[in-house]
């Protein structure tokens, strides 16, 4: 447990409009639970739903922290600090999805059977641990994308303890940053298969690809960014302050990017001009069910 005194409860400019009464909320149903092992990747959510289960439940919560080809390293280091730092039970467990070939082949899916691989995985941990409940970290902003993984959750019966107090996005910063979470300020950080368009078969060959092009631009000090695979090209993302310092066509710092991401393995890299948007790969996804209506 860390020694550092962290605020009880939501104060100051980092509060929410009825932060107070989610964060009651979330801690009233955590402890309901009694006991949970939380699907916990090291991203901004399932950081903070990590802590609060171990806020409200102590030695009756356990983090686990699905490994597979499509974690980053960096998502890897994140969850094993946290977890240090705030003192809380974690475990490391491999996961299986590149076994499936329907994974692999990265149709609309994709998220679906990996979600179905994680709760098969962490259900029979749970129950041989004596744990009541396996939850993860969807917040109710993610009810309004297309999130097949939620389906899979439906079905398994795992719980959603942060969109059930209905915590939005600015809620989980919010309050990250009132219990001094590193995660808190930190951009969102879905899997590395999710660079891939579907339709593009995923392979751990591709995504190490992936995760070097993206570690090579934080090295250059960009935050918020995604390389999107296209076979030998990568179309880079980047949020909006950031595509804007990048410069124009030519500029010392866009080269030096656009060099990074070639020397990772693309034969090719562009910088896309409508910067990084969330969910972007779902919109083919979108345009598929508009024209089946």
């Amino acid at each position: 447990m860390s020694s550092n005194p962290r605020p009880e409860g939501p104060t100051g400019h980092d509060a929410t409009p009825g932060l107070e009464a989610r964060v009651r909320a979330l801690e009233e149903g955590l402890i309901g639970l009694g006991s949970v092992v939380v699907a916990f990747s090291g991203g901004v959510d399932s950081a903070l739903l990590a802590v609060a289960a171990h806020r409200a439940l102590g030695s009756r919560a356990l983090a686990v922290t699905a490994d597979s080809a499509s974690l980053a390293e960096v998502q890897r280091a994140q969850a094993r600090d946290l977890a240090q730092e705030f003192g809380f039970a974690h475990r490391i467990v491999e996961t299986r999805e590149f076994d499936d070939p329907l994974y692999l082949k990265n149709d609309e899916g994709r998220c679906y059977r990996c979600k179905t691989e994680l709760f098969r995985t962490l259900l029979p941990l749970a129950q041989a641990e004596g744990f009541a409940h396996v939850a993860y970290g969807l917040i109710a902003d993610d009810l309004e994308d297309f999130r097949p993984g939620h389906r899979a959750a439906r079905e398994a019966g795992i719980r959603a303890p942060l969109a059930e107090a209905g915590f939005s996005k600015d809620d989980v910063r919010a309050r990250s940053r009132q219990l001094g979470l590193a995660t808190a300020d930190l951009p969102a950080s879905p899997c590395l298969s999710s660079r891939v368009p579907y339709g593009t078969a995923v392979s751990a060959e591709v995504l190490r690809r992936v995760e070097a092009a993206e570690a090579a631009l934080r090295s250059l000090g960009f935050r918020e960014l995604r390389v999107r695979h296209f076979g030998d090209l990568a179309r880079v993302e980047l949020g909006a302050l950031e595509l804007q310092q990048l410069g124009a066509e030519g500029s010392p710092l866009r080269e030096q990017a656009l060099f990074a991401v070639r020397q990772a393995g693309y034969v090719r890299a562009e910088i896309d001009p409508a910067g990084y948007r969330r969910g972007r790969l779902n919109d083919a996804l979108r345009l598929k069910v508009v024209a089946a209506d």
